[in-house]
């Protein structure tokens, strides 16, 4: 063990936290957390204690440690997550067991939400969250939120009564209308925002629910909300998470980089990253994701549908920043620390001229290119100043052309990994919603070349039937009902 991190073992906290340590070359190969940052991380070191041989390797290539102070256990647990999501390390790939990562999954669009933990998340409308890599803990998490979100994990078979959790406070009683579906769908937002890490704008949602009951003499509900709101603040002296904002993001390491080699001046609180998806041409949509500190912010995300289906990602890179960037939707969204654009040269060029136009000069603008995962800043329009000198430190260099540096750094920086989770994951976004998109179009377009079937009908049919692989397999008497025998008697025909 070396001086320096013989040091920083004395200096560990006595808080819950998440660890990193890195190799001799500065790399992290191993993110975990920690009740305790202080007995959990010198406990790596202790020689009384038998370990598995990965974990002997593990030690061996330690060279130095770094953390992240936290409120509580759970905010560890999810943030450990988020860190093992963008760094990769490869211990902890080498040390996990044979067993797939957890999901929260839930089913917020059904007519019976449920809440629940899964290996498999589907492609089946639901809502996911994760993965994280212990489902024990994630389920200790949503045991003690159910207490201040109630919610079923369930829909029982014939089920009409309210079951026994709903009298102990933890089920919202559909069975028996005790409470509204709209009423249970906004108690479930809150859930989705808290596990999203906006614990304070939920206390602050309940302070203002309280106060509007008291004022109005429903002391009852007050009462009630006061009691949640109670339950939600003391969940810190619990085994339980609180939320990102209260992150130290001094102590991120690839936001330290890129400040450093940007030349940023302040931490980019807001990262926002673009990318442009679709076939051909056709179903054109962009994606815009948020990363608030460092971390991926879900509810900030957004989706854009091009106003005309053009085959030219410039243009629909252009239309997107220009409709980002409008005094509108800086005033609803906020205004982004640093924009960063899937893409080489073409796109980033379009994407500052959008900037340009809209009169938002002063807000950084990178791009990342696929091939090489090179850097590409524009010499004098992407308001950075490259730092050469730390430049050198991460083993990099540049090359040039006439109006762009390209920066090309070592893939297994910490810098490039951040910007490569925030490139995939708004490609994974614009993905998703592009054969969304394709695949009602594919739909629409079999059920309108039927004669006589306009959009009343068809909406109809989907709505009932779910697909036109519904409507095929559905029972004719049902499809008559539905839309009358004559009409049933030609969809028959065409299908």
């Amino acid at each position: 063990m070396n001086a320096v991190l013989e040091q920083k073992l004395t200096e560990l906290p006595r808080s819950p936290g998440v660890y990193f340590h890195k190799d001799a070359a500065g790399e992290i190969i191993y993110v975990g957390k920690a009740a305790v940052l202080r007995n959990r991380v010198r406990q790596y070191f202790q020689k009384s204690r038998n370990r598995d041989v990965k974990t002997d390797a593990l030690v061996r290539e330690i060279a130095d440690t770094d953390w992240m102070v936290v409120e509580s256990e759970i905010e560890a647990l999810f943030l450990e997550a988020e860190m093992i999501r963008r760094y990769m390390p490869r211990y902890n790939i080498l040390l996990r067991d044979d067993k797939a990562m957890a999901y929260i999954r839930i089913d917020y669009d059904s007519d019976y939400p449920t809440v629940s933990t899964t290996r498999r998340p589907l492609d089946d409308g639901a809502r996911y969250y994760g993965p994280y890599p212990s489902l024990t803990s994630v389920r200790v998490a949503l045991k003690l939120l159910r207490r201040i979100f109630p919610y079923a994990t369930r829909q029982l078979a014939g089920q009409k009564r309210a079951t026994l959790h709903y009298h102990l406070g933890l089920d919202p009683g559909l069975e028996e209308g005790r409470t509204t579906l709209e009423d249970y769908r906004s108690n479930l937002r809150k859930l989705m925002a808290y596990i999203e890490g906006k614990r304070v704008t939920i206390i602050r949602e309940l302070e203002q629910e309280m106060k509007a009951a008291a004022r109005q003499q429903n002391f009852e509900e007050a009462a009630h909300v006061r009691n949640r709101l109670t339950a939600l603040q003391n969940l810190n002296k619990q085994v339980i998470f609180s939320d990102k904002e209260f992150m130290d993001i001094s102590k991120d390491h690839a936001l330290n980089e890129l400040v450093d080699l940007l030349g940023l001046g302040t931490f980019p609180q807001r990262i926002e990253g673009y990318d442009i998806s679709h076939m051909s041409g056709t179903d054109v949509v962009a994606s815009m994701v948020v990363f608030t500190n460092g971390v991926s912010d879900k509810a900030e995300y957004r989706k854009f549908k091009t106003k005309k289906d053009h085959n030219n990602d410039f243009y629909n890179m252009h239309e997107t920043l220009s409709r980002r960037l409008s005094d509108k939707n800086i005033k609803a969204w906020g205004r982004p620390s640093l924009v960063l654009i899937d893409g080489g040269k073409g796109q980033l060029d379009a994407a500052i001229r959008a900037r340009e136009e809209q009169g938002r000069h002063l807000i950084p603008f990178i791009g990342l290119a696929k091939r090489e995962e090179e850097i590409v800043i524009h010499k004098e329009l992407s308001n950075v100043t490259l730092n050469m000198e730390i430049l050198h430190k991460l083993h990099g260099f540049t090359t040039e052309s006439d109006d762009f540096i390209s920066v090309h750094l070592p893939h297994n920086t910490n810098l490039v990994k951040l910007l490569q989770r925030i490139r995939d994951e708004s490609h994974r976004f614009a993905v998703s919603y592009h054969s969304v998109l394709r695949q009602k179009r594919q739909t629409a377009s079999i059920l309108e070349e039927i004669p006589g079937f306009g959009p009343a009908t068809r909406k109809k049919l989907l709505k009932e039937f779910g697909s036109v692989k519904g409507i095929k397999e559905a029972n004719q008497f049902a499809v008559e009902q539905s839309i009358g025998a004559k009409k049933a008697a030609v969809l028959r025909k065409y299908l």
